[in-house]
């Protein structure tokens, strides 16, 4: 009977370390949206690994599924297999045994609830990127640094300060291209 840990960020540049989950014996973690669980490998992973009696525990039910339908297949699959699934902002656990009304109510409310915020942060997205192509402002992601650029004006001999001036960029990105 193990203690399994199940963290995710949204993006690369989130932190996982404030999901703490306690004790754990071994821990899935992924950068990755929560928008649906079949794109999620480390999810999957979890998924497998899990054995009759352990436990999983995630930080909160929107780091499982930003979806419904998801978060209750996923809780379905595991209780199938004997697997306890916590959740620990909620403090909501279920088990195949357990039969809480209440508890699955608060779930499938606030599962309701991840999936209705995730649809409203969508929908002003949209709204925005809208706006900024109207004004002409919208350029897509993040411009792309011309590495080769970097190099070749190390090259012709300036220093990391120049070439971070010449091209616009941080010297702190000058420095990882070149010690990268």
């Amino acid at each position: 009977m193990a203690t399994i840990g199940y963290k995710r960020v949204s993006t690369t540049e989130q932190n996982l370390d404030r999901q703490d989950l306690g004790d754990v014996d071994k821990v899935f973690e992924e950068k990755i949206s929560g928008a649906s669980a079949k794109d999620r490998p480390a999810l999957g992973a979890m998924m497998d690994y899990c054995r009759e009696g352990d436990t999983v525990v995630v930080w909160s039910i929107d780091r499982l599924a930003r979806d419904l339908r998801d978060l209750q297949d996923i809780i379905s699959t595991l209780n199938d297999k004997g697997v306890a699934i916590e959740f620990l902002s909620e403090r909501l656990k279920f088990t195949a045994e357990a039969d809480d009304a209440f508890a699955k109510l608060q779930l499938q409310m606030m599962g309701a609830f991840a999936e209705f915020e995730r649809n409203i942060i969508r929908k002003r997205q949209a709204e925005g990127i809208a706006k900024a192509k109207a004004k002409g402002v919208y350029k897509g992601g993040k411009p792309r640094i011309d590495r080769e650029k970097v190099y070749r004006l190390r090259d012709e001999g300036l220093s990391t300060y120049k070439i971070a001036s010449q091209m616009g960029i941080s010297r702190m990105s000058v420095h990882r291209i070149l010690n990268g």
